[in-house]
């Protein structure tokens, strides 16, 4: 039976695992931290492609459970001026539709998910170096001085990745767009404590947007641009350092967006970061997936659904295509055209560019227009992707 050195516990990995594991492969994940994984206060939304992606392993209703449905939109301008509606899965929200959740208790969901199946996660094992000539398969070196062989190995360990150098050392960086994301958390929010729906508000200088928890609670996010900032310095700015800088870009907005930073108990902050192309997503035995392949910008909102798809494709292809260069690059052929599609979309959707007035303008009529054929983060390309874990992968394909 063929066995699987997994790196990275967050989203793609332990998906990965299961996938795997349906398709009677075994494998072991590794994850760098000793407790859940970077950038645990973020909110993400996850789309019905995602799900499907789940459903096809059977670990969609555990996610299903611990999220919430949020699937219309809100458009307002920074003068007040409400811009329009949409529903946020568009007219093809699928069966399931959007939902929201915590990405630290996704996390939680999918690591035990995969352990209640007999998945190993090993935590504290950061990968070091690859021996790909390993007479046996492939063995990892780990920071910590262990050793782990395997027959393949997934490098499911993010924008930063380290396999991704590993396999290819002159593999683009990841590109700084030019953001700062706050996530924040409010109870006490001075705003109608409406489930279900996102208010996005184009402001003056900044982009806003919130929705509500089932309990109440405000979650909101808003792109800050500046220079890009090391760990130490996210982990060293204060909740009220943070409520400055946001509030000093929102307050000349007729909204509520600077009164609820201001009512945040929580704030998290990270980079944004996107990568356009990875041109080698795999060599021998080794091969990237999720974000350390394809990072997209966060403004399409689509970064995790595309991982949990990514993980069942590569297991159906590595089921059905044992030798793992025939599988990776059957799987390459799949999902390259369509990851780099999303990467480009959302990377428009983005922008640090402050508009003056007459540009504001022009921007929310261009806004107000395009709501009524939908954002363009839930066309039927992104959203009604469907896969069919039965379909055989073909030789064909490769």
């Amino acid at each position: 039976m063929t066995k699987a050195l997994i790196i990275g516990g967050g989203i793609a990995g332990p998906v990965t695992a299961m996938a795997l594991q349906k398709a009677g492969i075994g494998s072991v994940v590794y994850e760098a931290y000793e407790a859940g994984a970077d950038d645990v206060g973020a909110f993400m939304t996850i789309m019905n492609n995602g799900f499907d992606a789940l459903h096809a392993i059977d670990a969609d209703k555990p996610v299903l459970e611990a999220s919430f449905p949020a699937d219309r939109a809100l458009f307002w301008s920074g003068s007040g001026k409400k811009l329009g509606e949409a529903p946020i899965g568009g007219g093809t929200a699928g069966a399931y539709g959007p939902h929201t959740i915590k990405r630290s208790e996704l996390y939680r969901v999918l690591h035990e998910e995969a352990t209640r199946r007999g998945i190993t996660i090993e935590h504290g094992e950061r990968l070091g170096d690859v021996d790909i000539y390993a007479e046996r398969g492939i063995a990892a070196f780990f920071e910590d001085g262990s050793r782990r062989e395997g027959d393949l190995l997934i490098g499911a360990d993010g924008v930063h990745s380290a396999t991704r150098e590993i396999i290819d050392p002159a593999a683009p960086q990841p590109r700084y767009t030019g953001t700062v994301v706050l996530c924040g958390y409010a109870r006490e929010a001075p705003v109608d404590p409406v489930p279900g729906v996102y208010r996005m508000i184009y402001g003056k200088r900044v982009f806003f947007a919130y929705t509500t928890a089932p309990d109440g609670e405000t979650w909101w996010f808003v792109n800050l641009p500046r220079p890009e900032l090391s760990k130490a310095e996210l982990a060293a700015t204060s909740l009220e350092e943070w409520k400055q800088q946001a509030t000093a870009l929102l307050r000349r907005d007729r909204s509520p967006a600077a009164a609820i930073v201001e009512a945040s108990e929580q704030i998290r902050a990270s980079n944004g970061y996107d990568i356009a192309s990875t041109p080698r997503w795999h060599a021998g035995r080794m091969i990237v997936i999720g974000d350390a392949a394809h990072a997209a910008a966060p403004n399409a909102g689509h970064g995790a659904s595309m991982a949990m798809e990514d993980a069942v494709v590569l297991a159906q292809c590595l089921r059905d295509l044992p030798e793992p260069a025939a599988a990776f690059r059957a799987y390459e052929q799949q999902r390259r055209e369509r990851v780099e599609r999303l990467v480009a979309t959302s990377a428009k959707m983005g922008g640090t560019a402050t508009p003056g007035p007459v540009k504001r303008l022009i921007r929310d009529v261009a806004i107000a227009k395009r709501l009524k054929s939908g954002p363009r983060n839930t066309a039927a390309w992104l959203t009604q992707h469907h896969i069919d874990w039965d379909e055989p992968v073909s030789q064909f394909r490769v």
